[in-house]
């Protein structure tokens, strides 16, 4: 059964991955948003047909949400939480009536009305809806990333078409780990713990690209040691099981000794 929150990707060239943002059961209605997409908004979907995809192998619910927003792993700036706090006051009273924010014809009504009692811009409030709807519908996906400059313990920003880090050796220049990148090293990390008794980087990286980059050219892959670093620097290597030790022997319970009473030795004695 389709869920709220799912992340389904359907086959094709090129697929289509969409989050379930909501499940309007009365209408059996699907709300869907297309991620990956700047121009995305929410779309109603049957449920019926949604179903029907999954069960004929049209498309595929994925276990891991490779675009869900990592919680922070550090203390984060205040600045940062204020930003946060705005963005998450703003999606969250939109959203206390869903169907009149998914209706396109009442959406921009709706907005409207927010900005002009709360002193913001439409983009703005636009902007913050995208980035709930993408990263998982969590508050945490309204936490602005951090900066983008080369100051020590932050992330550099993407610059289309050059690289960071670097140059690879051999064919190929490779490609950046951004946000929707790292997303996807930290659930094929997870991915590979949840079904493997010990954790193996080389095994985890071979099974990701297995799992996420099938159809995706050789000189475009990310490698080995952007996905080891970014582990490291996500903090997505799960810890190491530690088995249980099995309790040391009991030594075994003998009966305790008694001494011969004096009738066995007069019987031994006749």
């Amino acid at each position: 059964m389709i869920g709220q929150n799912d992340v389904v990707e359907f086959a094709g060239t090129p697929g289509r991955t969409v989050r379930v943002l909501w499940i309007d059961k009365p209408r059996a209605l699907a709300w869907t948003y297309q991620l990956g997409s700047h121009a995305a908004m929410p779309e109603p979907t049957p449920l019926a047909v949604l179903e029907e995809a999954l069960a004929s192998g049209q498309a595929r619910r994925l276990l891991v949400d490779p675009f869900a927003a990592a919680p922070p792993r550090e203390p984060v700036p205040q600045g940062y939480l204020n930003l946060q706090a705005k963005a998450w006051s703003a999606v969250r009273a939109l959203h206390a009536d869903r169907h009149a924010l998914y209706d396109p014809r009442q959406r921009a009504t709706l907005m409207a009305a927010y900005a002009a009692a709360h002193g913001m811009s439409k983009s703005s409030i636009l902007r913050y809806l995208r980035r709930y709807w993408e990263r998982g519908q969590t508050p945490d996906a309204l936490l602005p990333d951090y900066g983008n400059s080369g100051a020590p313990g932050r992330t550099r920003a993407v610059t289309a078409g050059i690289k960071r880090g670097r140059p690879r050796k051999g064919v190929g220049t490779g490609t950046n780990a951004d946000e929707r990148m790292r997303a996807i090293f930290r659930a094929a990390a997870a991915r590979y713990a949840a079904s493997h008794d010990g954790f193996s980087r080389r095994a985890a990286y071979r099974q990701m690209l297995e799992d996420f980059f099938q159809d995706v050219d050789a000189g475009a892959l990310p490698s080995f040691g952007q996905f080891n670093y970014w582990l490291e620097r996500d903090a997505a290597v799960p810890p190491p099981v530690t088995l249980a030790r099995p309790a040391p022997p009991r030594p075994p319970v003998h009966a305790p000794m008694h001494a011969p009473s004096r009738f066995t030795q007069h019987a031994a004695m006749a």
